[in-house]
């Protein structure tokens, strides 16, 4: 998977198809017609509220794609390098990044590849040195 580019519509159509809905169904459910069901699945991005509809029909969370590219892809937030500003935020603060399997495979196959180093990845990726060593550990548990 690449989470660096997300096209948003192709991910939906892979997982229509794999849940085998009848179109009749994603209509009233999204509540369009089937030559909008097509532009969407053409389309890069979608309306959050659309791409809700989506995740709920499909039940498979799609905002996690955008999550993952966040915590691969985008730098650290001044919340980061200024923690006592981050108290007066009225927005929901998350205390942990949330790595799935994919991120962690995807990492660990930089690290067994040689394609990066772990001082790299720790750098590029902002994974603390303790997190990214303890994927290491598993991963050599599970090949031993």
């Amino acid at each position: 998977m690449n989470f660096k580019n997300i096209h948003i519509g192709s991910l939906i159509e892979k997982k229509v198809a794999e849940s085998e809905l009848e179109s009749y169904r994603i209509c009233k459910f999204i509540h369009c017609t089937e030559p909008q069901i097509s532009e969407m699945y053409k389309a890069p991005s979608l309306d959050t509220d659309l791409l809700l509809r989506w995740s709920k029909l499909l039940e498979y969370d799609f905002f996690r794609l955008y999550t993952q590219h966040l915590i691969l892809y985008a730098p650290p937030g001044p919340e980061k390098r200024n923690p006592e500003k981050n108290a007066s935020s009225l927005l929901p603060v998350f205390r942990k990044n949330i790595y799935t399997k994919e991120i962690i495979d995807f990492i660990l196959e930089l690290v067994t590849t040689g394609k990066k180093t772990k001082p790299e990845i720790m750098h590029q990726y902002k994974i603390p040195k303790t997190t990214l060593y303890k994927w290491i550990s598993k991963q050599n548990k599970k090949n031993e």
